[in-house]
C-alpha cells in the first residue's frame, strides 16, 4: 500500500513529501487468538523525505506546514496497523458467518430430504434431476436446472416422475425459509446416489425456480445412436467422457445393469459383455438403445473400459459431471 499525503502549500514555497511502502509481517484475524502483546510483531516503516531546496530559508509558514505534515504522517502511520486489523477482522467475520450460514442451510435441506429418500425411490429422484437439467442448451443458455420440471410432468418423456415425493420436505423447509424446487431436486438426486452406495456429492444451493416450463424436445431421446448422443451432449456443454460418466446413472433403476438399488460400476462391465447380442432371453431387454450404442463407439468405449476397470475413477468423474449438470442453466440468488 502506498500512502500519499497532499497538503496545499503557498504557491512560492512548496514542501514535497513522499512515503515508502508500509510493510506488515502478520495481521491477526479478530477475535484474536494470540495475546495482545504479540501485536508487536506487526512492523511498519515510513520514511519521509523533504525537498528543502524548495523552501525559503527561515520561512516560518513553510516550517509550520512541514511540522504539521510530519505530525499527520506519524498519526496515520501509527494508526494504520490497527485500522488494517479492524478491516480484516470485519471482512473475515462476514465471510465466515456467511459460509457457516450456507452450510447450515444445506445441511437442513439434506436432513429433510433424507427423510423421504429411499433406495426404492432413488432412481426416480435421480431421473428427476436429469430431466430438469437436461433441457439446457449452450447456444442460447436456455433451459437447465431451474425447477421447470414441476411444470412439465404431463409430458410423455416425463411419465412416472412425481413431485409429491419431495413435496413434504419442501413444505417443511418453506416454513423456515423458502427453498426452490431446483435446490430440493438437486439435493434429492445427490442423496439418491449416496444412499445407494455411490459418491457423496456436495452441491451449492441458491437456485431460483422458473415460473414456466422449458421448451419441449430438448432431452436426449432413448433411440439415439452414439453419434447423435455426442452431438446433443456437446450442445449442452458436455464432453464424451462426461456423457459416458453420466450414463452410468443407469446402473440403478432396474435396467438390467446389476442391482437396481446399488450405485456401482456394474453398468460399464455389462456394457462390455454385450449380453443383448445373445439369442433370446431377458438379456435382449437389458438397457436402452442409447446405452447399447455407447458400447459400439470407439471414443465412448475408451471410457467404458476405464470405468469398468476402476470404480473410483467413475465415482470421481460422475461426481464432477453431476455438479456441472446441476449448475447448467441455473439462475442464482444474489
Amino acid at each position: 500500500m502506498i500512502s500519499t499525503f497532499f497538503n496545499p502549500a503557498p504557491p512560492c514555497n512548496v514542501a514535497v513529501v513522499s512515503s515508502s511502502f508500509l510493510r506488515f509481517k502478520f495481521i491477526p484475524k479478530f477475535p484474536a487468538t494470540v495475546p495482545l502483546s504479540s501485536l508487536s510483531t506487526v512492523s511498519f516503516r515510513a520514511k519521509t523525505t523533504v525537498n528543502r531546496s524548495l523552501c525559503a530559508p527561515g520561512d516560518a509558514s513553510v516550517q509550520t506546514d512541514f511540522c504539521l505534515l510530519k505530525k499527520r504522517e506519524f498519526v496515520f502511520s501509527a494508526a494504520l496497523p490497527f485500522l488494517l486489523i479492524l478491516h480484516e477482522s470485519v471482512e473475515g467475520f462476514k465471510a465466515e458467518a456467511a459460509e457457516r450460514l450456507d452450510k447450515r442451510e444445506v445441511e437442513r435441506i439434506r436432513e429433510e430430504v433424507r427423510k423421504v429418500v429411499t433406495k426404492g425411490r432413488a432412481p426416480g429422484l435421480l431421473r428427476l434431476v436429469f430431466h430438469d437439467a437436461g433441457t439446457f442448451e449452450t447456444n442460447d443458455t436456455s433451459g437447465g436446472m431451474n425447477g421447470s420440471i414441476i411444470h412439465e410432468l404431463d409430458r410423455p418423456e416425463n411419465k412416472g416422475l412425481k413431485k409429491s415425493i419431495l413435496q413434504e420436505a419442501k413444505s417443511t423447509l418453506d416454513l423456515i425459509r423458502p427453498v426452490s424446487w431446483a435446490d430440493v431436486i438437486v439435493v434429492a438426486g445427490a442423496e439418491a446416489v449416496s444412499i445407494c452406495g455411490g459418491p457423496s456429492i456436495a452441491v451449492d444451493l441458491g437456485r431460483l425456480d422458473s415460473e414456466k416450463p422449458d421448451l419441449e424436445g430438448k432431452l436426449p431421446e432413448e433411440s439415439l445412436d452414439a453419434v447423435g448422443l455426442k452431438q446433443i451432449f456437446s450442445r449442452k456443454g458436455f464432453s464424451t467422457r462426461e456423457l459416458v460418466a453420466l450414463s452410468g446413472a443407469h446402473t440403478i433403476g432396474g435396467k438390467g445393469f446389476g442391482s437396481p438399488v446399488v450405485f456401482d460400476n456394474a453398468y460399464f462391465k455389462i456394457l462390455l459383455e454385450k449380453p443383448w447380442s445373445s439369442n433370446g432371453g431377458m438379456s435382449s431387454m437389458i438397457g436402452l438403445p442409447s446405452d447399447r450404442a455407447l458400447a459400439d463407439d470407439d471414443e465412448c468405449l475408451r471410457w467404458i473400459k476405464e470405468y469398468a476397470k476402476d470404480q473410483n475413477v467413475f465415482f470421481e468423474d460422475f461426481q464432477n459431471a453431476y455438479i456441472k449438470l446441476v449448475n447448467s442453466g441455473a439462475k442464482w440468488r444474489s
